[in-house]
């Protein structure tokens, strides 16, 4: 049988008192806790006094051995939780306006979400033997609901996209390098900082810019200060500069044109290499897979896979290869204007209308709800005491029905 830790600590402190060998009343109990716990208290605050009247060596938690951050130092706790009553006068409530347009049916009310069901690749063995992979059955209606979507709306990847950062003046091989800086940048950064950071290069850099030489040639400190704000800049600074040197003593001071070659570059992955195989060469030699690609297809239900590289894998083995180039631009697009990582907007999106994303959610509708009580009057005349009730703010939520590919209907 389990008890809590607060049940063992009383059962501890009442076996540890001078009254325990005697029958104890509960104030008599109390009394006992509260004495102890007071004892504690100060005990604990002449240790601290001790420690703080220590040498400075042990004023600072990182200075001990086996510390290294200050994460480290830090002890984390469970948030506690406000409780709110709804029928109290302080509860608020917030609405969340809509995020975008939401698809309406021909008579104007708005379309009922659908959940479809998940219909993944198939692996079978053929006739002689081999292994072969059955696409998903309606990958095809998906594909081309989101390029038509996509087609209506501008996302941040379609003007700010890494195989558009290279400045059109430059060499080929000034362009090429460009690229690959871009990509690198573009990890965990949104594209519009790695848009911002690409051209504070070309423009801050002494002429002609961002070239090999002038990477060569940059501190690592003004490098780091040029591409500050994006994700983990400190390191990207340290693999640019490693970068540059290989590129200078092992590739004729231009980047690899290999896939395999690529990927020997410190802080280059196979999404990057090749992103940057099709925007740099013109060769498609695998799929990009980036985090939308990776959480989208897997919200589809097309197979379920851990991470980007398996589901590279899963996706080259039945995609047509001539999509391998355009997928990553689609879904990177989709996945910032209507599929998004935190809030994803199922209302907008076709897919969730026909029933053709096992993911699919229904938005949450909130309302507020006022309810004005009536004054009571106690007593007759000018002695009469008159009682008021303030008026309540009463949460609800409602949530619209979601029903899946077989008429079946859920909240």
């Amino acid at each position: 049988m389990k008890t809590s830790r607060i049940a063992r600590e009383t059962a501890i402190i009442a076996a540890n008192s001078p009254l325990s060998a005697s029958r104890q009343t509960r104030s008599q109990l109390t009394a006992t806790i509260r004495a102890f716990a007071a004892e504690n208290v100060v005990n604990v605050a002449v240790k601290q006094e001790e420690q703080i009247n220590d040498d400075s060596s042990s004023l600072s938690p990182l200075s001990s051995p086996g510390v290294s951050d200050i994460e480290d130092a830090l002890v984390s706790s469970a948030p506690r939780k406000r409780k709110c009553e709804v029928n109290s006068p302080a509860a608020t409530v917030m609405i969340s306006p809509p995020r975008g347009p939401i698809l309406k049916s021909e008579d104007g009310s708005p379309r009922k979400i659908k959940r479809g069901r998940r219909q993944p690749a198939k692996k079978i063995i053929t006739d002689t033997g081999e292994v072969a992979t059955h696409p998903p059955a309606n990958w095809e209606e998906i594909y081309t609901a989101v390029q038509e979507m996509r087609r209506q709306v501008l996302a941040p990847v379609d003007t700010m996209g890494c195989e558009s950062l290279a400045e059109d003046n430059r060499s080929p091989q000034d362009q090429r390098f460009q690229t690959l800086i871009a990509l690198m940048l573009s990890s965990q950064t949104k594209d519009t900082t790695t848009a911002l950071a690409i051209r504070r290069l070309q423009t801050s850099l002494p002429a002609p810019g961002l070239t090999l030489s002038n990477i060569l040639s940059v501190t690592p400190a003004a490098l780091n200060a040029l591409i500050h704000p994006v994700g983990f800049h400190n390191n990207k600074t340290k693999y640019i500069k490693a970068t540059a040197t290989l590129l200078a003593e092992r590739f004729n001071n231009d980047i690899p044109d290999t896939a395999e070659g690529l990927m020997s570059l410190p802080g280059v992955g196979p999404k990057m290499a090749y992103l940057c195989m099709s925007a740099a060469w013109g060769r498609t030699e695998g799929i990009g897979v980036d985090v939308h690609v990776h959480r989208i297809t897997n919200l589809w239900g097309w197979h379920k896979t851990r991470e980007p590289e398996e589901t590279r894998k899963a996706l080259q083995a039945w995609l047509p290869r001539q999509k391998w180039h355009e997928i990553n631009h689609l879904l990177v697009g989709f996945g910032q204007t209507i599929c998004l990582p935190v809030g994803r907007r199922c209302g907008e999106c076709v897919l969730s209308t026909k029933g053709l994303c096992p993911g699919a959610v229904a938005p949450k509708k909130v309302s507020v709800v006022k309810r004005k009580r009536k004054m009571e009057v106690e007593g007759e005349g000018e002695g009469g005491e008159v009682k008021e009730e303030v008026d309540v703010v009463v949460k609800q939520e409602t949530e619209d029905v979601v029903e899946d590919a077989r008429g079946y209907s859920s909240r």
